[in-house]
């Protein structure tokens, strides 16, 4: 078995082939599209690798091309994939940015993928109570329900040890509703140790409208990170309130900046600043 005190963090979540048009326009009249991949937490887990911070990510992936072709993008970034099962009947999942005048909609096929098979009996077999940090995110849960059993497994095993879990909120309304959702992310985050939230999901699941109505609902966790776009973002450190404004950057692609603001803040925090 793989030995997690070689790791600060273990990332646990699906990662999936991703597919865009070339020409900009939507799907519909597309003629060719380019590969990538796409998945919260082996983005988080890809951007704490380039920030020197020792990481693995566990996943499964099925035995195709587009599973071969995540393990190398994710592994070729500097992260351990060691924990990540490959599966010889279930297929890599597939998703579709389909960009159109409206704005960027997804469509996904991960129904029955290997990663919607992660259960908290294969999550016995991931050594992330020896790291000192495992992230993972409210996607998973809405996977299948053996994910969502993956993931309350992950709390249970965390409970009482060193190892701190981080949770990104990351609602998907494709994935499930609010009334589904809103509950189970909130009690997730309420045992996490370290919590990532947009206010604007937060307004949408819970009804807060501000970072202190955030942290009034959320009271448990030691680190919430209230983020609100261009606004900026709040930190509550255990009693201690602090915001700050965000950088003026030019925008090159929203999908994923939540991940890479993720990724920066545990590197921070994992260094103790």
């Amino acid at each position: 078995m793989v030995n997690a005190q070689n790791f600060d963090v273990v990332a646990i979540g699906e990662t999936m082939a991703m597919l865009t048009p070339v020409d900009g326009g939507g799907l519909e009249s597309a003629a060719t599209v380019v590969v990538d991949i796409g998945g919260a937490e082996s983005n988080v887990a890809m951007h704490l690798a380039a920030a020197g911070v020792r990481v693995a990510w566990a996943s499964r992936v099925g035995n195709d091309p587009f599973g071969r072709r995540i393990l190398g993008r994710v592994g070729g970034a500097g992260v351990d994939v060691s924990l990540v099962d490959v599966d010889d009947t279930a297929p890599t999942g597939v998703y579709f940015k389909d960009p159109v005048e409206t704005g960027t909609t997804v469509h996904y096929y991960r129904a029955g993928s290997a990663a919607a098979l992660m259960s908290a009996e294969w999550v016995t077999t991931i050594p992330f109570t020896e790291a000192r940090m495992v992230h993972v995110s409210g996607i998973t849960p809405a996977l299948s329900t053996r994910c969502a059993e993956m993931i309350e497994a992950v709390f249970a095993a965390t409970a009482g040890t060193h190892t701190q879990v981080s949770f990104d909120v990351n609602y998907r309304p494709a994935l499930w509703t609010i009334h589904q959702a809103a509950p189970i992310l909130a009690g997730l985050a309420d045992r996490a140790d370290v919590v990532f939230v947009g206010l604007d999901e937060a307004e949408i699941l819970w009804g807060t409208r501000s970072p202190q109505d955030v942290r009034q609902l959320l009271s448990h966790p030691g680190r919430l990170v209230v983020k609100d776009g261009a606004v900026g973002a709040t930190e509550f450190l255990g009693e201690l309130e602090t915001f700050v404004e965000p950088l003026a950057v030019g925008v090159v692609e929203v999908v994923g900046a939540g991940d890479a603001f993720a990724a920066g803040y545990l590197a921070a925090a994992l260094s103790g600043d």
